[in-house]
């Protein structure tokens, strides 16, 4: 048993098969993983669709984090 595993939970949020599938074949399973790829290359991946692409950046917005390229979005009543 090793410390640490490949096969720890996805924080990816519930997407659609075709989505989830397309995101796996590229080697995505986590959220903080899509902070070094664009919202428009992930699009470009058969079975990423807008509506998949919205739901990913509300959960890496929920977390404080975004797509390359993009700035987070800030929390409710947020800043510093």
């Amino acid at each position: 048993m090793s410390a640490h595993s490949d096969d720890t939970p996805s924080d990816l949020p519930k997407l659609a098969a075709p989505a989830r599938r397309a995101l796996a074949a590229a080697g995505y399973t986590h959220l903080a993983q899509l902070t070094h790829v664009r919202a428009a290359d992930l699009g470009q991946l058969h079975g990423m669709g807008p509506s998949a692409l919205g739901q990913l950046r509300t959960a890496l917005g929920a977390k404080g984090l975004a797509f390359a390229g993009e700035s987070p979005a800030q929390p409710p009543g947020g800043g510093r």
